[in-house]
């Protein structure tokens, strides 16, 4: 009777495993937007002991082997028309779509490489405690569409390390889209908002009913 029981035990463990092993430990979310944005966690941001140099950014990108860093790779992946690869992945012609400013771009050199959340403002809302090598993760994900984007030098400058209270696209048709990027790279990150941002993201979420955020958390 005993063997029979023990017999039961291990085929039903044995038969709970596949699943237990097929299932993803972080499944990507779709949210509406103001759902998306109730969901970031609310916090006080620091400044504090901040350095850029903290974020090891622009590594060998996820190809080691093709010679061409993040920077290179995330203006491979978005370009409209692609550039040539030249030797040590210097890239000559091409065709990219910066949509923060509406603007067609032919040269790879007038571009930057914005991160939506910018590395300050992800040490402000949670990086500060993180170690050296997530956030090296961070400042090279390619592993999400929306946390690296490439768009003009202006436009980017002219965004710095502000968060949406203070900045916003100059093209307020894409608003929509940019609020939904910026929650979905903080809620992957698990970074939090302060208050002033997330009332400033609810407003910009109220004129966007249609407009959904799909992110897959780090762990």
């Amino acid at each position: 009777m005993l063997k029979a029981v023990l017999r039961g035990l291990i085929a039903a463990s044995l038969a709970v495993l596949p699943l237990t092993a097929s299932s993803p430990a972080h499944a990507v979310e779709t949210l509406p937007l103001a759902e998306a944005v109730a969901a970031l966690p609310v916090g006080i941001e620091s400044r504090d002991g901040y350095d850029r140099n903290a974020f090891r950014h622009w590594n060998t990108g996820v190809d080691p082997s093709d010679g061409c860093n993040t920077r290179a790779e995330v203006l491979l992946s978005e370009a409209v028309e692609p550039p040539t690869v030249e030797p040590g992945c210097r890239l000559t012609g091409g065709r990219w779509w910066s949509y923060y400013d509406q603007v067609w771009v032919t040269s790879a050199s007038v571009l930057d490489i914005d991160h939506m959340v910018p590395l300050a403002e992800s040490w402000d809302s949670g990086a500060s405690a993180w170690s050296a090598q997530r956030r090296e993760a961070y400042a090279n994900d390619q592993g999400s569409a929306v946390s690296l984007v490439a768009v003009t030098a202006r436009s980017n400058r002219s965004k710095a390390d502000q968060d949406p209270a203070q900045w916003l696209p100059p093209a307020s048709e894409v608003h929509c889209r940019y609020v939904a990027e910026w929650v979905a790279t903080k809620l992957r990150w698990s970074l939090t908002a302060d208050e002033t941002e997330v009332v400033v993201l609810d407003e910009v979420a109220t004129g966007c009913p249609d407009q959904t955020v799909t992110y897959e958390p780090v762990p």
